[in-house]
């Protein structure tokens, strides 16, 4: 009987130390689980995004799953979807760019580009249309935060340890750093609270060798009665120094196997993650460099001087610098000497200096062997400066005061791509008709806000999209764009052109011809004769009445975006056929701030819109089949419909008028005047 209740105890203690086990087994695992979801918490997610030379960090909103871009430009993955996307609405600039690129503060961004235009936003190229979606930071789990120079979202802020490093200080801001840091923060206090679970375990391993019936356990070697039985407060430095090595294998061997399981999880979460790929090594401090002027300042491979009042160049000798920046300075002059310790710049940035073309030595680029981008923009140049190296790609001498552009101007840069002479003196009679003539391979240039009073002559074969708003420009005739087989968007906004100052054989034959911007010239019609290859016409701001028939008919595959806004349209000047030829293609139709009083006919027959603007007009009445057709409400693509500012009596509407629309809350009504 002794035997049976003995036998019965020890079985309960026994099950009693094994739940002990489980329970600080599954507490440990609960805690090693709460701090990994605290730094996956804790940590935003951030891509590498690079766009024209533009390097930015950027917090990308989970929802919004954008492409990586590569250093070689190659998407690593695809686009997937896009928070801007669903409702988004064309604006009045929507002159979209070469087969899908789009024209984002005067610079064209490749289809499905990423850029960040300001510290908070990320924008998206997509199919000709800028979305821009604004960022969403993670919460921080710290207790003091910062947010970094250039950056939107708060990091960790760790002002009491700060470890030595080699990287000047505009580096040790970058985020990632301080992401580091606070990794290792919590690490340190996840090993302090594993610390504290293992002496948890030994003071329950104490407490078992200290109960009834602990002869029939086996004990470690050489562990007396003496040494488990110890005095308060010595027993945590005890456990700590006098570890089973057994049990500490075997804990790193559990620890182990649960990182193995989640290793992919962890990837994404520790500390490299944040540090520069293998292929962007973050170099260390260039030898040989002079200490900067003190409102200078140096990032991977960048020397910043933005409005640091310098006069004059400051010397350099750095060749493993590859761009600089002296925007917003009082520098007049350019020795012949200028960038010889710099012989491996890229990019150079010049612009709001006071810079003039006398005080440029003739030698002064010359030797920047691989300079490819040369901003110049803002300074008081006469001349374009000669000698520059035949690497460029871009060249902008954008607000300056050039007078002439001779036929050795642009002499040898024959790789040169991006050409801007805004805001110049410029017009066809100080422009050489030769002098575009070497740029073999310039497929943009920009001359607006200049004098010209026709295209200008001479216009490269390569050419692909130019821009010429703001001039004096009159007339298109038939020479034009007679070399120029490949231009695939030409902006002509605010000259003075009349339709009947437009050639018949000016444009109609382009094939690659896709874009036309013609907004606030002298037209009084749309024009005849327009280019086959048409997709995208915007009119806005004219003095158009009609819209002539079968002045789409030609067009193949057809028109897909006309704007007509802001013009004086009238009920006569259209009709069904006046849109014949677009019908299958069109897709956004602007016809708001006109003098209409109806519903134009041909609304209902137009089988890809998606898109139609009739506010602020004179519209009185809404029949039910001037919109939708009953019969194909289910086939309809139309999202969008705006009539706010109207005289519609909104409660008189029939119930079936936007039958095809299939939500209500993209069709705007209010407000509408009354009279």
């Amino acid at each position: 009987m002794k035997f049976s209740s003995l036998y019965c105890f020890l079985l309960l203690l026994i099950f009693q130390t094994d739940f002990g086990q489980n329970e600080e087994t599954s507490r440990r695992q609960r805690r090693k689980m709460y701090y990994r979801r605290l730094r996956k918490s804790s940590l935003p997610t951030h891509r590498s995004v690079r766009q024209l030379g533009i390097q930015q960090m950027k917090t990308v909103t989970p929802a919004a799953k954008l492409p990586i871009i590569n250093l070689d430009y190659s998407m690593e993955e695809k686009f997937e979807s896009f928070l801007s996307v669903p409702g988004v609405e064309s604006s009045y600039n929507v002159l979209p760019g070469k087969k899908g690129h789009c024209l984002a503060n005067g610079m064209i961004m490749y289809n499905k580009a990423v850029w960040s235009p300001e510290p908070c936003t990320t924008c998206l190229c997509l199919n000709g249309k800028v979305l821009c979606d604004e960022t969403k930071c993670h919460p921080q789990m710290c207790p003091q935060t910062i947010i970094p120079e250039g950056e939107c979202c708060p990091v960790c802020s760790d002002t009491e340890q700060r470890e030595p490093t080699n990287l000047p200080h505009k580096q040790q801001s970058r985020p990632w750093v301080e992401m580091n840091r606070a990794l290792r923060k919590e690490e340190l206090q996840f090993e302090e609270d594993e610390e504290e679970v293992k002496q948890d375990e030994n003071r329950q391993q104490k407490k078992k060798t200290s109960r009834p019936g602990d002869w029939g356990r086996p004990t470690n070697e050489g562990q007396s009665r003496e040494g488990r039985e110890q005095r308060p407060g010595e027993e945590g430095r005890q456990a700590h120094q006098h570890r089973n090595p057994a049990r500490e294998n075997e804990e790193d061997d559990e620890d182990e196997e649960e990182d193995d399981e989640d290793e992919d999880e962890d990837e994404a979460v520790r500390g490299d993650t944040f540090r520069m790929p293998p292929q962007l090594p973050i170099p260390a401090t260039p030898r040989g460099i002079p200490s900067l002027p003190s409102r200078c300042s140096l990032s991977y491979k960048t020397i910043s001087c933005i409005s640091a009042d310098l006069t004059q160049i400051p010397p350099l000798t750095a060749p493993e610098i590859t761009s600089l920046e002296l925007i917003g300075n009082s520098i007049t002059s350019i020795p012949d000497e200028a960038f010889n310790g710099l012989p491996n710049l890229e990019r150079l940035d010049l612009s709001k200096n006071n810079i003039t073309s006398s005080g440029i030595g003739p030698k002064a680029f010359k030797f920047l062997k691989n300079l490819m981008r040369l901003n110049m923009d803002g300074n008081n140049l006469v001349t374009i400066p000669s000698e520059l190296p035949s690497t460029l790609e871009e060249l902008k001498v954008n607000e300056n005061k050039l007078q002439v552009i001779d036929e050795e101007s642009l002499s040898d840069l024959n790789q040169l791509v991006t050409l801007e002479l805004e805001g110049n003196n410029l017009s066809e009679t100080n422009v050489n008709s030769l002098a575009f003539k070497p740029l073999k391979s310039l497929s943009y240039l920009r001359l607006g806000r200049n004098k010209f009073r026709i295209i200008p002559q001479g216009l490269p074969a390569s050419i692909e999209e130019l821009y010429l708003e703001n001039n004096q420009i009159e007339e298109i005739t038939e020479i034009s764009f007679n070399h120029t087989r490949k231009i695939n968007v030409i902006g002509l906004r605010y000259n003075k052109i009349e339709e009947n100052r437009i050639a018949p054989l000016a444009w109609i034959n382009q094939e690659n011809l896709e874009s036309i911007d013609l907004s606030y010239n002298k037209l009084y019609h749309v024009p005849s004769y327009l280019p086959k290859s048409l997709l995208h016409l915007v009119l806005i701001g004219n003095q158009i009445e009609r819209i002539p028939g079968y002045v789409f008919g030609h067009m193949e595959p057809g028109l897909e975006y006309l704007y007509l806004s802001f013009n004086k349209l009238v009920d006569d000047g259209i009709d069904r056929v006046s849109f014949y030829g677009a019908y299958h293609s069109l897709r956004e139709l602007f016809l708001d701030h006109n003098e209409l009083k109806s519903i134009p006919p041909g609304v209902q027959e137009m089988k890809a819109l998606h898109f139609l603007r009739l506010n602020n007009n004179k519209i009185r009445n809404i029949l039910p089949e001037q919109i939708c057709n009953a019969e194909e409400d289910d086939d309809s693509t139309l999202e969008h419909l705006h009539l706010e500012n109207n005289y519609i009596k909104t409660r008189e509407i029939s119930s079936y008028a936007f039958s095809c629309i299939r939500s209500y809350s993209s069709i705007v009504l209010k407000p509408q005047n009354i009279k």
